[in-house]
């Protein structure tokens, strides 16, 4: 009984707690801000089980009184200007509703084979799931930056073509509508002199590319500095940082930003796009399997969406059913564009359904509704009271039609299908026409309904990978010059992908041909076949005798042999690791030499032997087995092959860990190629922890995206050769 009578105590002071809340202060909680009655503080176990009692409706008068004069105070604080946003050459930005982050090394969006530029496969792509894009982050710096020192604006000029190619590549996107971004990295320090500020040296990739916006990784805000850059350059560019700025300062020159969000059940407020309607938010949740939270707020917000799908190689495909959650919010807001921007929306307007919340956007004598459910359980009767009208006509947006309002003294009520985790939308107007964009979508949603959301399939599959095949070699008896025999057996492979980030998802680092899935974590007993290995890496004598005996010339030359003079190793080189050779030179060169490259689990078990050895050498680190680490800006020349000889293996195979990485397996799925590659290298930036990861352990790989041999191409990364065996 004292239990029970406690208890109850505790829920009424929760519940007067709340009701006080309503007219305190406005709050936020980092970029949102908490619903009527709701507290930013509020993330107890106490908070969560009495929230089903709380009714935001009736604190909702209070509440958004108190908003207003939050925002009035907080602008004058600041004090905010925005010139910005009424930038003709900007404007764009306040349509900009999704954007998905494109790897460069998707196939979708460049063909290795053809060495084109596939705009159009892409967004074709993306219209045909879910209802196409407004503009594109293009990404071609991280996870590979910091594998050498180029750095991040090196990167994206050494995509295929240069810049030249590149800015057709931008051109054919704005013929489809769709802006392009590029990232600037503020971490990228370690790398490569630019020779001027970060802001000067995106500016400038933007202006000679014809990009249309910037992306601040890990930025919460993109200095000034970025925006004073473009103007300069006489070249308009959009800013948008990854993160929600720390200073509301920043919201006056930043038109577009990115959102974490946390998702209780009340929908929180967007803060910046509270603060100024025009700001576009892209709700970002990269590694979600169900993106139904991520949408809701969204929706409720009339924000935009982050459909990010490649992650850094991983495939986050969306699902069936998040896809046409995407493709019918992104139709509503483009044919009410100026609703969705505008200055006098009013988030949690009443409803009259528990766990039923709905924002209003009015403009230009339009008033649309965004609706969502958070309930498990649909609902259709008695959803949204609206203040009567004379002349006022309702239109159901999600489901196509005319609504009939139920008068209910000064109220209009409307009824409409809300399914469980769904949505709504619907506008009121008492105007004689509507417009084209609203009219063509009323009669193609009224013309053929949209299927509930519930039954497209909302489950999430990963893309299997294939392991591109190596040719055997004609089996030889005797070791060839230079190759040491390699005995078959048991042997125990074990490794794991080294990626930053992906925790141990399903899906993530490469799919052997023994595993049903991609993912980190690998262990399989397999027997050896005997097979030769190159005792050492591949010298550049020994390339520069394969030019000389083929004329061999790649059809993407970029960066080839870039460390040589001419035609010729520098003097004093001929006997350290051949760089700046892609995966295509190293199987050309393989091919002349009647060799190939080896398997990975070959590499493994020849610097490894039966042991389980944690390096060739043994189980302990030995620096006097390895070259000095590289820390500084400058990438000199990795040792000579014979430096180390401490550093062999149990069968006698030198150079394998610290001098330079080298190539082993190719990985492919339908958006991303990649290669596992071994050994390390003598290299090793600093001041990031975003930079490639080192690899020196014989169980641990690395896996290199793979876009076209200009930019595979890197001054630590070589190659051995291995051979069949009798």
């Amino acid at each position: 009984m004292r239990r029970s009578a406690t208890l109850l105590a505790c829920i009424l002071t929760g519940m007067l707690g709340r009701t006080v809340a309503a007219a305190a202060e406005i709050e936020p909680k980092w970029s949102q801000i908490p619903g009527p009655g709701e507290d930013a503080k509020d993330d107890d176990w106490f908070a969560r089980m009495t929230d089903w009692q709380h009714d935001p409706t009736a604190a909702h008068k209070e509440w958004i009184a108190a908003m207003r004069a939050w925002r009035e105070k907080r602008l004058a604080a600041i004090p905010y200007n925005d010139s910005q946003y009424r930038r003709p050459d900007l404007l764009w930005t306040q349509r900009d509703f999704v954007q998905p982050q494109v790897m460069v090394e998707d196939r979708y969006l460049y063909d290795p084979s053809t060495r084109r530029y596939t705009v159009s496969r892409l967004l074709d792509d993306l219209d045909r799931r879910y209802g196409g894009v407004d503009s594109v982050l293009l990404w071609p710096v991280y996870p590979n930056i910091g594998i050498d020192n180029r750095n991040q604006w090196d990167l994206a000029r050494d995509m295929p073509g240069g810049v030249d190619a590149l800015r057709i590549m931008v051109a054919a996107f704005h013929e489809r509508g769709v802006r392009v971004f590029f990232p600037t990295m503020p971490w990228d320090t370690g790398t490569r002199a630019a020779g001027t500020s970060h802001a000067e040296a995106t500016a400038r990739l933007l202006a000679d590319t014809g990009a249309d916006g910037i992306n601040g990784d890990t930025l919460d805000g993109i200095p000034y500095e970025y925006r004073a850059a473009c103007d300069q350059t006489g070249h308009a560019v959009a800013l948008e940082p990854e993160l929600s700025p720390k200073d509301d300062a920043m919201l006056a020159f930043n038109q577009q930003s990115w959102a974490y969000w946390s998702y209780p059940f009340v929908p929180m407020v967007s803060k910046w796009k509270w603060l100024e309607p025009r700001h576009m938010v892209h709700v970002c949740n990269r590694w979600a399997k169900d993106h139904t939270d991520d949408l809701q707020f969204a929706f409720f917000n009339g924000v935009g969406f982050e459909s990010w799908e490649n992650i850094w190689g991983y495939w986050n495909q969306l699902t069936p059913r998040d896809a046409q959650a995407v493709r019918c919010i992104a139709s509503i807001y483009r044919a009410l564009p100026d609703q969705v921007v505008s200055a006098d929306w009013e988030p949690h307007v009443p409803t009259l359904r528990y766990g039923v919340y709905a924002s209003r956007f009015p403009a230009r004598g339009i008033s649309l509704f965004t609706v969502v459910n958070r309930n498990d359980h649909g609902a259709s009767e008695g959803i949204l009271p609206v203040p009567h009208e004379e002349n006022a006509r309702y239109y159901d947006l999600w489901n196509g039609g005319p609504l009939e309002p139920v008068r209910s003294g000064a109220a209009d009520i409307l009824n409409f299908p809300l399914e469980a985790h769904g949505f709504g939308a619907v506008i009121q107007t008492t105007g004689a026409s509507l417009p084209d964009a609203v009219r063509t979508l009323l009669e193609t949603t009224t013309a053929r309904p949209p299927a509930p959301l519930s039954t497209f399939p909302a489950e999430w599959h990963f893309l299997p990978q294939q392991l591109v095949p190596v040719a055997s070699t004609p089996p030889l008896r005797l070791a060839p010059e230079g190759m040491v025999r390699i005995p078959g057996g048991p042997y125990t492979f074990a490794v794991r992908g080294v990626e930053i980030e992906g925790e141990n998802h399903i899906g993530l680092d490469v799919q052997y041909p023994w595993e049903d899935s991609p993912r980190r974590e690998h262990y399989h007993a397999l027997v050896m076949h005997p097979f030769f290995l190159d005792r050492y890496s591949v010298t550049n004598a020994q390339f520069k005798r394969f030019l000389d005996a083929t004329h061999y010339a790649p059809a993407d030359a970029h960066n080839f042999l870039r460390h040589w003079d001419g035609a010729s190793p520098r003097p004093g080189d001929e006997h350290r690791p051949v760089t700046w050779v892609s995966i295509e030179d190293a199987r050309a060169y393989a091919s002349w030499a009647g060799k190939r490259l080896p398997h990975e689990w070959e590499w493994q078990y020849a610097a490894q032997g039966t042991d389980g050895r944690t390096y060739p050498w043994g189980d302990a680190w030995d620096a006097a087995a390895v070259p000095s680490r590289a820390k500084g800006a400058d990438l000199p020349a990795p040792d000579p092959v014979e430096a180390h000889p401490g550093g062999a293996s149990p069968f006698g195979i030198e150079d394998l860990v610290g001098n330079v990485w080298q190539w082993t397996d190719e990985y492919a799925d339908d958006h991303t190629r990649a290669a596992v590659i071994r050994g390390g290298s003598f290299y090793e930036p600093q001041n990031s922890y975003w930079y490639f990861p080192r690899a020196y352990k014989l169980t641990e790989h690395g896996k290199y995206l793979l876009m076209a041999p200009s930019k595979d191409r890197s001054g630590t990364l070589g190659f051995r050769c291995a051979a069949d065996a009798r």
